[in-house]
């Protein structure tokens, strides 16, 4: 049973990888195969029949996978309506997530007014206050015009005039896959509500069991907020009891990150778990003082049903995110397996959760928690079971603990370097201390203060916390290891390394588990040959960041839009990659100009490494000014600023655009340039002062592809075969303009919002490559 079920999670996850979904014919006749060769050849001893069962069990994890996300991918927004007004009727369905411009929620779509349309049964709205601020962003919603967001509750019935897209996300190596979070929730559209239109609410409340649900966790929100108005601190509580993790300020957030409990400021497997230990010690306890209980049923099952109640109504109060539901059905089948007596044995338990979750939630395998957690408890009852029989006693107890700690700490550390190329070192001296404070302190008494609002208690509770956080903070003080992302391959040899290095006590050679971890933590990140330039134009939405690495150097061109004072794809994107490559320093970050969609970033990346040089050409931010004639060489690459001359710093009218720093990066295989947002005068002005330094193989289109730059003349004098368009999806200024796209019809085309990420490399023949289409999936563009 065991490798059966290890065989469907591989068919699923082999489906998730697959650029194209095979369609229900493919699905059918596979499922026709492989379910009656599965009961054929189950019970057969013989090798080769077992091989044969395995290879059926992975084709039905493949069709069960692709069945669900046929379903799914079924109910989509049609490509003509995106952007168009359509009205509709619909429920709140979600707690409001309340950012700095408005609110968002998820839609439940009851009726579509517009004639025509279609739309998705469930959506994501945002409601801004003002157009202020609301650049364009695949991991926020659309701007609109001039709208007054108002608060909304969970469970209202609202008519709403909307601007939809369908699911789209900044698609880069090492970054978060938007798209397939938003598949997993059933999230097929995103947009924004107009006020140009009517918007009424129909009815305060529809009563229906979820929006019950969303309506107390809203309520109980409120009442933290009320009690506790300005508590530094109050984000986290408010986090750790209804899952709202909005209010936790960035700061905080990176305190976090560097002492590596982010896993418990979510409510994740961790806390559900623990809250249903304390309900199932507190039943089994208070039921044993009654025989007349005893006697109709075992303390322990009705421990067991205790428990699996407290995770239910747990998991519903944090908004049963999809952590939360893989936990519950964990628990599920303990409980189970306890309710019936039956010793299953712990691997037998684990897997059969994991054949849970993944029938009920084929994207599980998508999820970077879904492998930590699920990696995190596989360890626990390997180490755990090796010390059965161990005396006990404080110390014993003591030393189990740190035994625990190590074996956590050790065993997640392939993972946390594939997936965020980095680990806290003071992670479990941090996670010693916080994991029972928070989950059997803090945790349980914001849960009594939800359900007996006596400020006091909170107040408590906060000052507590606070202490906590002191610690914490002093610890976050501490060296973060960082190191480019290691290959598949060698992650994999760590894992074993792992197993080898947490084998009981007496095993010989378990010192070889360091030698297997070596490679996962001394990989250097490839790099270009000497007189070879690789340039990769990061997909931020609608902005510009370019990273252009040589054999030795770094150099940064510009760090993307800033969507928010908490959110900018600085911190979501550029420092990511700048990590995952192995980029330590820049040698040079060039900031084109002010324009918040290619200055957003600068701060994000000034916090997490050093810059040895600064250009630009906003005096404001120091470093050097920008101007043409700079040019210096590394690794046999040559770079050049173009524009703008020291004399237009004397201009006040100048517009920003206009004094945006033209890059040219040089090769003896090619050239590329970068433009930033130069308009028509500014272009006229390149071909008068430097023409013969325009030519270029690669060229990244001014101002995203706008109607006010790329003239005839500069077009032919730059003469680029391959050309790139920095862009948000379906943006509100409808870059690039399609009479712009005809103007580059003799080279070819790149573009961010459609291709995602693209790497040029300046060597050869010079290639240009995209991320969507180097590693195409299914639900791309769905």
């Amino acid at each position: 049973m065991r490798l059966s079920i290890l065989a469907f999670a591989c068919g699923i996850a082999l489906l998730q990888v697959q650029g194209e979904l095979p369609g229900a014919g493919v699905l059918g006749g596979l499922c026709a195969l492989a379910l009656p060769g599965f009961f054929l050849c189950a019970r057969r001893m013989h090798w080769a029949f077992r091989i044969v069962a395995l290879v059926c069990c992975a084709l039905l994890g493949f069709v069960w996978a692709g069945w669900f996300a046929q379903q799914r991918l079924a109910d989509q927004l049609p490509e003509a309506w995106e952007t168009r007004e359509i009205e509709i009727i619909g429920v709140i369905a979600s707690l409001p997530q309340r950012f700095e411009r408005g609110e968002r929620f998820e839609f439940a779509v009851e009726s579509v007014l517009t004639r025509g349309a279609k739309v998705p049964g469930r959506i994501m709205l945002s409601w801004y206050r003002s157009l202020e601020g609301s650049g364009e962003s695949s991991e926020t919603a659309d701007s609109d015009e001039g709208v007054e967001a108002r608060a909304v509750r969970p469970g209202e019935r609202w008519r709403f005039t909307v601007r939809l897209k369908r699911p789209h996300g900044n698609a880069n190596p090492h970054a978060f896959d938007y798209e397939a979070w938003l598949l997993e929730r059933n999230i097929r559209a995103t947009g924004s509500i107009r006020l140009s239109a009517e918007v009424q609410r129909l009815e305060a409340f529809v009563p229906r069991p979820a929006y019950l649900v969303e309506r107390l966790r809203d309520a109980i929100r409120n009442r933290f907020l009320t009690a506790l108005p300005d508590a530094p601190y109050l984000g986290v509580l408010i986090a750790l009891t209804v899952g709202d993790q909005r209010a936790i300020p960035n700061t905080q957030w990176q305190v976090f990150n560097r002492t590596g409990i982010t896993h418990l400021v979510s409510i994740s497997g961790l806390h559900v778990t623990m809250v249903a230990a304390l309900f199932a010690a507190l039943i089994n306890g208070l039921w044993r003082r009654s025989e007349r209980l005893m006697l109709r049923l075992p303390a322990q099952k009705a421990a067991v049903v205790a428990a699996w109640l407290a995770a239910f109504a747990y998991a519903l109060l944090a908004g049963f995110e999809v952590p939360a539901q893989r936990t519950l059905y964990m628990l599920s089948v303990v409980a189970l397996a306890l309710w019936s007596g039956r010793n299953l044995g712990v691997s037998r338990t684990l897997l059969l959760a994991l054949l849970v979750v993944l029938v009920l939630d084929p994207w599980a395998v998508l999820a970077t928690g879904f492998w930590l957690s699920f990696g995190a408890v596989a360890l626990l009852l390997f180490v755990g079971t090796s010390r059965v029989g161990e005396a006990r006693g404080w110390r014993a107890i003591l030393a189990q603990w740190g035994a625990t700690q190590w074996a956590v700490t050790v065993g997640s550390l392939p993972l946390l370097l594939l997936f965020f190329q980095q680990f806290s070192l003071v992670s479990p001296l941090a996670n010693a201390l916080a994991i029972p404070y928070v989950s059997f302190i803090i945790t349980p008494l914001a849960l009594i203060f939800a359900v007996l609002p006596w400020p006091p208690l909170l107040q408590f509770d906060h000052w507590l916390l606070s202490l906590l956080m002191q610690v914490l903070e002093w610890l976050a003080e501490w060296p973060l290891w960082q190191q480019a992302a290691p290959p598949l391959w060698a992650s994999l040899l760590a894992v074993a390394g792992v197993l080898w290095l947490l084998l009981p006590r007496g095993f010989p050679a378990r010192w070889l588990g360091l030698c297997l971890l070596m490679p996962a933590l001394s990989w250097p990140p490839p790099r270009p040959a000497p007189g070879e330039a690789w340039v990769d134009v990061l997909d931020v939405g609608q902005g510009l960041s370019v990273l252009v690495r040589t054999a030795g150097h770094a150099l940064l061109y510009d760090a993307g839009p800033l969507y928010s004072a908490e959110s900018n794809p600085g911190q979501r994107v550029v420092v990511p990659y700048l990590r995952a490559t192995g980029v330590e320093q820049l040698d040079t970050l060039v900031v084109s100009h002010r324009d918040k969609d290619h200055a957003g970033g600068v701060s994000a990346v000034q916090a997490y490494l050093p810059v040895a040089r600064l250009l630009s050409s906003m005096i404001e931010l120091g470093g050097e000014r920008c101007s043409a004639g700079q040019s210096w060489e590394w690794d046999g690459v040559r770079f050049s600023i173009l524009h703008p001359i020291l004399a237009d710093y004397r201009i006040d009218s100048k517009k920003s655009n206009n004094m945006g720093c033209v890059l040219r990066v040089g090769t003896a295989a090619g050239s590329l340039l970068l433009t930033a947002d130069i308009e028509a005068d500014d272009e006229r002005a390149l071909l008068a002062r430097s023409p013969s330094l325009l030519r270029s193989e690669v060229l990244q289109v001014p101002h995203h592809g706008g109607s006010r730059s790329s003239t005839a003349d500069f077009i032919a004098a730059v003469a680029a075969r391959e050309v790139v368009f920095s862009a948000g999806y379906r943006n509100g200024f409808n870059h690039p303009r399609p009479d712009v796209l005809e103007r580059y019809a003799a080279s070819r085309q790149w573009r961010t919002d459609q291709d995602g990420a693209i790497r040029i490399v300046l060597a050869g023949s010079n290639e240009v490559t995209a991320w969507r289409r180097e590693r195409r999936r299914y639900w791309y563009g769905q």
